[in-house]
């Protein structure tokens, strides 16, 4: 939870301070505090990129404004290998969920 990066993210959802002026910094470092205002800034990357989750996946990692530059994702392997990396795990998690709720054997 206390995790800084070489870019200056702080936290859990390495929460850039400049997302969150309101708070200061001792705060952003609280798993509470920094989930929430990580989490709230996601669903705005999603409301401004309409629900696309690569993008607003992207956005997280670059930055919107560089997002919107590329047209998209921009070529940045670092950012590629974050999309990715949330994907698999979402996509994942939402099979389990959904194998969990017995509608797979629905099908079956």
């Amino acid at each position: 939870p206390y995790a800084i990066s070489s870019q200056g993210a702080l936290g859990l959802m390495q929460v850039m301070p400049a997302n969150a002026p309101y708070h200061p910094l001792e705060d952003l470092l609280e798993p509470e505090v920094n989930i929430a205002i990580g989490a709230q800034y996601l669903v705005s990357l999603l409301e401004q990129f309409e629900g696309d989750v690569a993008l607003a996946l992207a956005s997280y990692n670059a930055g919107p404004t560089i997002v919107k530059q590329y047209g998209g994702p921009p070529p940045y392997s670092e950012t590629h290998r974050y999309v990715d990396r949330v994907l698999t795990r979402y996509v994942r998690l939402q099979r389990s969920l959904w194998e969990s709720s017995g509608a797979s054997d629905l099908l079956f």
